[in-house]
């Protein structure tokens, strides 16, 4: 009967810890989509940077690289 009982406390030990990885994995699985969705927000918003200094260099008057007049 030992034997039983030893192995029913390792089955609830194991059963136990399953739980708590699969809470774990849960958690991770939240933590991580949402850390995608806010990569996908900056990476949209980054673009539209790029572009609005795209349109803002276009519109400079002159060249980008011109000397100051002082030289």
């Amino acid at each position: 009967m030992n034997d039983v009982t030893a192995l029913s406390e390792r089955i609830d030990a194991l059963e136990v810890r399953a739980t708590f990885q699969e809470d774990t994995i849960e958690v991770l699985n939240q933590t991580i989509t949402a850390q995608w969705h806010q990569i996908d927000v900056l990476t949209r918003q980054l673009a539209e940077l790029k572009e609005r200094l795209r349109e803002a260099e276009s519109n400079l008057p002159g060249p980008a690289n011109e000397p100051p007049p002082h030289y």
